[in-house]
């Protein structure tokens, strides 16, 4: 007799946006540039700034996850673990998720963050399923929040146009159905990670004076070297994921893609054969928000799924890193 299989499905979502609005006309008065260069480049029209200095990426990792967990019906003594997925934390340490669960009231759980730039919250979704999947926990509360204003260099065109602040939050909880988190496809290759990082803050090049002066502590980026490995790779690990899954492109319901770059998204989208109604998108709104951009999309797409809907997420960032997920919505009510 076969065993009963635990999977982890998405009970709620949550997400939050400061209220500042970062134009292109604004960004067109601090750098050599314009909405329409800055919306063919990446797509972007708006982003989301939080400008209140006492505020930052555990404040909006709060507020999102405040919405969920209202939204799932739980008391915060049920969360066993707090997930932040993060590339801009609090502090070095100690983890932000620690400081999220201090603010949220919980007190029972185990924390900790992950930190795989903008893959870092499906990276964070297929771990916290591995711990469900054990048996060994049942409710997870998982978090992306980026405040990626703080460390933008506002005089560098070709960074400060893409990137915006912001948190998106989940519960994921225990099902013995078959809905729920599927297959995964998920990888990093090192050798490239000189073309996205942010070089001063850590280890190897501590902050000094002159790394301030150089403006070391903001986004470096090689844009076509990222814009074409981001390509291939999502449309790979999409492709490889199917197959993984047994699905064909005609049986996606639903894709969630990262929000790095309209153009990336467009390229998947026709890998997949997908239409645009099947496609969530918000960069134009709020930019890249790294690892906050796919639960935010999936916060404001959550009434359009219905149980058993195939939904396709999937992600690329710095390290190179990148993947992708196949998720069976699920809603038990």
């Amino acid at each position: 007799m076969n065993a009963v299989k635990t999977r982890a499905y998405i009970a709620s979502t949550g997400s939050y946006v400061p209220d500042y609005i970062l134009t292109n006309a604004e960004i067109a008065s601090m750098v050599e540039t314009s909405d329409e260069w800055i919306t063919d480049r990446c797509g972007v029209k708006e982003r989301r700034i939080l400008k209140d200095k006492d505020q930052a990426t555990a404040y909006m990792a709060k507020v999102a996850a405040e919405k969920a967990i209202q939204k799932a019906r739980v008391n915060v003594d049920e969360i066993e673990i707090v997930i932040v997925a993060t590339a801009t934390p609090e502090h070095q340490f100690p983890a932000t998720s620690g400081i999220v669960a201090e603010m949220l009231g919980i007190k029972n759980a185990w924390c900790f963050d992950c930190m795989a730039a903008c893959s870092g919250f499906l990276f964070a979704l297929n771990t916290a399923a591995k711990l469900i999947e054990s048996g060994s926990y049942k409710t997870i509360l998982l978090i992306g929040s980026d405040k990626m204003s703080s460390i933008m260099d506002f005089t560098n065109r070709n960074t400060c146009v893409l990137f915006g602040d912001g948190a998106g939050a989940v519960i994921l909880r225990a099902t013995d159905s078959d809905y729920g988190i599927q297959k995964s496809v998920l990888r990093t290759d090192g050798s490239g990670y000189k073309n996205l990082y942010q070089k001063a803050g850590g280890s190897l090049f501590p902050a000094t004076a002159e790394s301030v002066l150089n403006k070391e502590h903001s986004i470096s980026m090689s844009g076509q070297a990222v814009f074409k490995t981001a390509v291939t790779k999502i449309s790979e690990s999409c492709i490889e994921l199917l197959k993984e899954s047994g699905i064909s492109k005609k049986e996606i319901d639903y894709l969630i893609p990262h929000q790095a770059n309209k153009r990336i998204i467009t390229a998947v989208t026709e890998l997949l054969e997908l239409p645009p109604e099947k496609v969530s998108i918000n960069i134009d709104k709020y930019g890249n928000t790294t690892c906050a951009s796919i639960p935010i999309c999936m916060d404001e797409w959550s009434e359009k799924f219905k149980t058993g809907d195939n939904i396709i997420i999937c992600a690329f960032g710095a390290g190179f890193s990148w993947g992708s997920l196949h998720l069976k919505w699920y809603n038990p009510n």
